[in-house]
């Protein structure tokens, strides 16, 4: 059973499987299920309802985050500075307009700011998918393989 990503490394890099367990600290959300798609450039978090609004003359968004399957749930209001928007053409060939975030991300014991494009993601099948942008030049990926960087209990106790 791993317990971290540097106990499976390939060519000095640690490994991650097509789906890890990612926490994104500064958003205060742990344990997120996560896609790890390399054929994605855009990395991309489920939120909904957003919010544009300012604070201290800057953007700011607001939305809600539903890190588990029951949509019955209460989500986590999360608020974050907006970048910017991107277009992002989905895998059918679909352009939307998208807010843009940056924030810390943390798999295993890895952590390095990424940017977050923000959309509904409920009819997926992940709640955050990392694109090749936020992986790149620090991972292999091992697309047969899950959760190489520990299972969730495992990073649990290492936290």
């Amino acid at each position: 059973m791993p317990t971290s990503s540097s106990q499976h490394e390939f060519g000095g890099k640690p490994l991650l499987g097509w789906r890890e367990w990612v926490q994104l600290p500064e958003l205060d959300l742990s344990f997120l299920e996560s896609k790890i798609d390399t054929g994605a450039r855009s990395s991309s978090l489920d939120a909904d309802p957003i919010e544009e609004f300012r604070r201290h003359k800057q953007r700011w968004i607001r939305f809600l985050v539903f890190s588990g399957t029951d949509l019955s749930m209460m989500g986590q209001k999360v608020e974050a500075r907006l970048v910017g928007f991107r277009d992002v053409r989905s895998s059918t060939g679909h352009l939307t307009h998208r807010p843009v975030i940056q924030t810390l991300v943390q798999i295993g014991s890895e952590q390095w700011p990424i940017e977050l494009t923000l959309s509904n993601r409920r009819q997926m099948g992940f709640r955050l998918l990392l694109g090749r942008s936020a992986i790149e030049n620090r991972f292999h990926i091992d697309a047969s393989r899950s959760f190489l960087a520990g299972l969730r209990s495992d990073i649990h106790r290492l936290s």
